[in-house]
């Protein structure tokens, strides 16, 4: 089962993703099996990032929930919410 991580950043925060981001990308490369898409929320004029999207298979919530504690981007404190869904990938699904 697929769930979408809606990620919000806390205001003010983006010295915290940068200085997290190369642990983040790593941690998204070692857990490729899994995440099956993902990047980042930018703002209107794309000059700044305010969040992430992160598509994870897992076979629970909790499972995916689990995993997503790991991202060093949650270890920093960088997100003000994160929002679990299951998601059901229709369009532009490569393995539909």
């Amino acid at each position: 089962m697929l769930f979408a991580l809606i990620c919000t950043d806390k205001p003010g925060a983006q010295d915290v993703r940068l200085a997290a981001r190369p642990d983040h990308l790593e941690f998204l490369e070692a857990n490729r099996d899994r995440i099956k898409l993902g990047g980042p929320f930018v703002t209107e004029d794309a000059s700044g990032m305010i969040g992430s999207l992160i598509i994870i298979e897992g076979d629970s919530k909790e499972e995916v929930e689990a995993l997503a504690a790991q991202d060093p981007y949650a270890q920093a404190g960088l997100f003000e919410s994160v929002d679990v869904r299951a998601w059901k990938w229709t369009v532009g699904n490569p393995e539909a």
